[in-house]
């Protein structure tokens, strides 16, 4: 035996690989070969069956036409078509009637349990209204040209400050200014701000301490003749205000130096410089 005679012996001997898709062509050309030949044929061979395939037959049967039923009630139900024998009419329809248009709510707008007013400024709480604040009465002692009379009335001067942080009303504080004073047209340009867009209430200043009253000596420009500088503690609080829709409330107590220098003008105490130290800066 020559190596190909062997080669080719092995070939043939070796195991078959039999895949699954050669599996089902054999089995499909086995069936055609034995399908009977002619519709009789066909027929006589498919009513030759025993029990069990006909018992699976009828039960595929009554599934099907169980389906088709349950197909059918659903269709009528949710009106995909008519039932069996009915004559669809046409049915007077109703206009639906036309739905309101949404109207603008009664209750007011609100931002933080304020209400938003008119021109888009919180409103200011009744109970804290401006007409809530009175306006300090000058004492009859800080009209009088003594150490006495400018210690009171630069107490009122500080006062007029409260009053115009809480009203907004800075013309009494002005009036006791002088115009050239940086301090007091800083304070009125700060509150005149806020209350072109907001409010404050619950400012509060008070004297705590007389620390200086002291005649000063004129110099001719920053100090004038008549100026008497006043010196004392004060206790302040800053309060609620608002900017806009702004809320900002400061209630803790902080205490500060506030000095003022109190010149006799025609007749009257008025403030010529002032200046206010923190202790917290």
């Amino acid at each position: 035996m020559t190596e190909e005679d062997e080669e080719q012996f092995r070939r043939e001997s070796a195991p078959r690989k039999y895949t699954l898709r050669e599996r089902w062509a054999d089995y499909r050309a086995d069936v055609k070969r034995n399908r009977p030949k002619g519709a009789k044929a066909r027929l006589r061979a498919w009513m030759d069956a025993d029990a069990v395939d006909w018992g699976i037959r009828v039960a595929i049967v009554f599934l099907f036409i169980g389906g088709s039923y349950s197909l059918y009630i659903n269709g009528v139900a949710y009106g995909w078509w008519h039932a069996w024998g009915e004559k669809p009419t046409v049915a007077a329809t109703t206009t639906p009637a036309a739905r309101p248009s949404p109207s603008a709510s009664s209750e007011p707008a609100m931002s933080g349990g304020y209400e938003i007013g008119p021109d888009g400024v919180l409103v200011r709480p009744a109970e804290h209204a401006a007409s809530t604040y009175t306006k300090p009465e000058l004492p009859d002692e800080a009209k009088e040209n003594t150490e006495r009379g400018a210690e009171l009335a630069a107490e009122h001067y500080l006062a007029l400050l409260t009053y115009a942080w809480n009203t907004g009303d800075t013309q009494p504080f002005a009036d006791m200014s002088n115009p050239d004073s940086n301090f007091a047209n800083s304070y009125i340009g700060r509150i005149n701000s806020l209350y072109s867009n907001g409010w404050e209430y619950g400012n509060s200043s008070s004297v705590t301490h007389i620390l200086r009253v002291k005649p000063m000596e004129p110099d001719g420009s920053g100090v004038p003749e008549g100026t008497i500088l006043v010196k004392f503690r004060i206790a302040s609080v800053d309060g609620t205000s608002c900017y806009g829709t702004r809320i900002t409330s400061r209630t803790g107590e902080y205490e500060s130096t506030l000095s003022f220098l109190m010149t006799w003008v025609d007749g009257r105490w008025q403030e010529t410089q002032g200046k206010m130290i923190s202790d917290d800066e």
